[in-house]
């Protein structure tokens, strides 16, 4: 996308959307520089964008909290960039929706411009092309040609897959996230006290979460399991929502860090803590609307093999009680025979 040019000046006053005339060219001038041109040149601009005659230039500021944006801009005190693939305007001070993180990450891909460390590995498991909202919230349905269900706050799918016919009324909201993940292997056990104090301290300085939505913390060893906790009634508009949180920290461990040259580090007791997986698990508010075709087939496995050991442990019992059954005949019947021989 070729951005709009531009003109700057001396002042570097910002204007708001008009147009000027100069030497016979309209040039927009939206979060432009004032120009003063004389004999017909243009000054050179300032590191915000590209000149009028079409070059680039380096962008105002870096998106710390987000990698996959373009044409940022400073704003003040804070950064603003165009969110990859959806061109919504994000926030550079705080974490970006999950929804436009995998409306950029899915353009990344198939333009093959995705930017991942050697060590990472693709992650496919749910993901997809999303519809936002404006808000960079998830659309309550979302479809992939003719198919299509809903979703809840988090962006996973809640219902069966239908025709475009479908209706979702609402946009459910997550309101417990469990992540579960192992550390790798280690002599000893970690001290439990400062595991959750490493991460607590991270959930709430890297992640921005505020400290009352973080649940239980958990440590079996080699396994952590976090809980996040977030009701419609609790959150207030300014805070982080549990689900970018999640969705931050899954890329984190996984080695695909959606910060800018920021990758996560954890220690305890002055040792780097190193993870082997990380798998995350969704509660919503209202019950999810499943029936049994989407049901995996090693559910269904599972399923079969549980009825067919009831039904072979009801057999059993069965069998066993007529065999009993028939022993204790036999043993009358032979009570019977032995009275009848005695009297005669």
């Amino acid at each position: 996308m070729t951005p709009e040019p531009f003109v700057s000046g001396a002042e570097g006053t910002r204007l708001p959307e008009v147009q000027v005339q100069e030497q016979g060219v309209a040039v927009p001038r939206s979060s432009q520089c004032i120009a003063h041109v004389q004999g017909g040149a243009v000054p050179s601009c300032p590191p915000r964008g590209p000149r009028v005659h079409g070059s680039t230039s380096l962008p105002d500021c870096v998106c710390t909290k987000n990698k996959r944006v373009t044409n940022c801009v400073k704003m003040g005190d804070t950064c603003q960039c165009e969110s990859i693939g959806s061109g919504v305007t994000v926030e550079c001070d705080t974490l970006t929706s999950k929804c436009l993180l995998m409306k950029a990450e899915m353009t990344g891909t198939k333009a093959g411009r995705r930017e991942k460390p050697k060590e990472a590995f693709e992650d496919t498991d749910g993901l997809y092309d999303p519809d936002c909202e404006n808000n960079g919230m998830f659309k309550a349905r979302q479809c992939n040609g003719t198919s299509c269900w809903c979703v809840n706050t988090a962006g996973v799918r809640r219902t069966d897959k239908h025709d475009t016919n479908l209706k979702c009324n609402e946009l459910v909201r997550t309101r417990l996230i469990i992540i579960k993940m192992k550390h790798g292997e280690r002599e000893a056990p970690l001290s439990t006290g400062s595991l959750k104090k490493a991460f607590v301290e991270t959930i709430t300085s890297r992640y921005m979460l505020d400290g009352r939505y973080i649940g239980d913390i958990v440590y079996e060893n080699p396994y952590i399991t976090i809980d996040l906790k977030q009701n419609s009634s609790d959150k207030s508009p300014g805070d982080v929502d549990i689900a970018n949180v999640a969705y931050y920290f899954e890329k984190d461990v996984k080695g695909d860090s959606l910060f800018h040259n920021d990758r996560l580090n954890i220690s305890i007791d002055n040792e780097m803590l190193r993870f082997e997986k990380i798998v995350v698990y969704y509660l919503d508010e209202v019950a999810p609307e499943f029936s049994m075709k989407s049901l995996t087939p090693g559910v269904i496995a599972v399923i079969v093999v549980v009825i067919l050991a009831i039904v072979a442990g009801i057999v059993v019992l069965v069998c066993t009680r007529r065999r009993k059954g028939k022993y204790v005949k036999a043993e009358v019947k032979e009570m019977n025979e032995m009275h009848r021989g005695l009297n005669a």
